[in-house]
């Protein structure tokens, strides 16, 4: 019998882990920001991107690397199914892909029949066509055509307008019959916004260019997240590097990027996915004040724009998570995606006590049974009545359940097909007065398209 560990075998096992160090101390340098050894760099980065290409392509099964794909985890449930009864008040804005359709789109559906009242479906191409900042997206007929394009976090007017955009792309006006009012192509926007006291958005931005401490370590591919608070002109009146202000209230050292540099030039070092704004004075912040969620930091972060300074660093019991709201003059939420590395098989929905300092879990038992798990994304909303919203974005999924913990209904994006696809950050509306102007503007509008 041949002995396996023979001479030939163990020199390619040698030059491989040499091979590996060396691959490894060149992506290392390029990060740290190294000028020397082009030669080696570039072809060292291309072999790693190409790696994680491959292996995303033999994950999914698929060459086609940004196409939509079906998804299966809850492809045998019905649509929809009502489990408790309850004649709610309410607006569902339901912000998911259809593939049937081969696009994104915008359904406003009644909580009290759950029935579809509008759809916003704008001229996507028509949209591109406008864009004048072609330093910014010289190609974005190719990276957001219709079928790649997906709404992200909708605000929705009661005059029936709607704001929103895609993730790092254009923020964007619509009217009620879904015609474009204006366009902001001067930054890349993503993730989650709000409105806060004076009618302002923050959101997400990527900084172009760069703010001193990346442009310091020559990060050429780093994707730097600011802070935007834009006005209803579609002006950006404020912005703010977040690696600058954690920088400037001592939380991250000025050599930040040979610390923390990311292998994958796709990734980030904050991760930037939702900013509240706060509406009222209390005890344990002002008004104007934001909580920023940093994903990849795993930290909520409590800031104050007028003084540039952090108030409160929150980390915890939570892992990769998505979403903060406040929800009373002294708690927050947090969409915790549990991705520890061990139990991280269920997200949670915990609350944040600013008087106590404590850390309390929602639904625990009720997500667990469910098998309720978003990875990296997804959300949760917490409504007047203490009902709770949770949204399994990546498997297309949303659950209500009532102020007993009992599941109220729970909602597939199904199409017409019965095939399922993604959700991308769906809301409740409960406000009546909004509710009720909204209904009004749905029954007037006059629409050709």
């Amino acid at each position: 019998m041949k002995k396996f560990f023979s001479y030939p075998v163990f020199l390619v096992l040698f030059l491989s882990f040499i091979g590996t160090i060396g691959l490894g101390a060149i992506v290392k340098y390029h990060y740290d920001g190294g000028k020397k050894y082009q030669f080696l760099q570039k072809p060292a980065m291309l072999f790693v991107e190409a790696s994680f290409y491959i292996g995303k392509i033999i994950s999914t099964g698929s060459l086609g690397l940004d196409k939509e794909l079906k998804l299966t985890k809850h492809k045998n449930k019905k649509r929809f199914f009502q489990f408790i009864e309850n004649n709610r008040n309410a607006l569902l804005v339901s912000t998911h892909y259809d593939l049937s359709l081969g696009r994104s789109v915008v359904d406003i559906i009644d909580l009290k029949n759950f029935k579809i009242i509008h759809t916003y479906k704008h001229d996507i191409s028509k949209m591109n066509d406008l864009i004048t900042n072609k330093d910014l997206y010289p190609d974005i007929n190719t990276n957001k055509p219709p079928d790649k394009f997906r709404y992200f976090d909708p605000l929705i007017y009661e005059d029936g307008s709607l704001i929103s955009h895609d993730n790092n792309g254009p923020l964007f006006k619509i009217d009620i019959c879904s015609n474009i009012k204006w366009i902001n192509d001067k930054r890349k926007f993503h993730h989650m916004k709000n409105i806060d006291l004076n009618g302002n958005i923050w959101v997400g931005i990527l900084m172009r260019p760069e703010t001193k401490y990346v442009k310091k370590y020559s990060l050429e591919n780093y994707q730097e997240d600011g802070i935007a608070k834009v006005n209803s002109n579609s002006e950006i009146v404020y912005s703010k590097s977040v690696v600058e202000l954690l920088i400037e209230n001592n939380i991250l050292p000025k050599n930040f990027a040979y610390n923390s540099y990311q292998l994958l030039p796709t990734e980030n070092h904050t991760h930037l996915n939702d900013i509240e704004p706060a509406f009222n004075d209390t005890e344990y912040w002002k008004k104007h004040d934001i909580f920023l969620s940093l994903r990849n930091l795993s930290a909520i972060v409590h800031y104050r724009p007028s003084t540039n300074k952090v108030i409160n660093y929150i980390t915890g019991p939570f892992a990769k998570q998505h979403d903060v709201d406040i929800i009373s003059d002294k708690e927050i939420s947090i969409f915790n995606n549990n991705q520890f590395y061990v139990d991280n098989e269920y997200s949670e929905v915990l609350t944040y006590d600013f008087e106590t300092k404590k850390f309390k879990k929602l639904l625990n038992d009720q997500l667990q049974k469910e098998n309720f798990k978003a990875q990296a994304n997804g959300l949760s909303q917490i409504l007047k009545d203490k009902s709770v919203l949770v949204e399994e974005s990546v498997h297309g999924r949303i659950i209500l359940f009532n102020k007993e913990g009992e599941k109220e209904w729970e909602y597939i994006n199904k199409d017409k097909n019965g095939d399922v696809s993604l959700f991308s950050f769906s809301s409740v509306i409960e406000d009546e007065l909004f509710i009720e102007k909204f209904r009004s503007q749905v029954k007037k509008k006059k629409c050709s398209n």
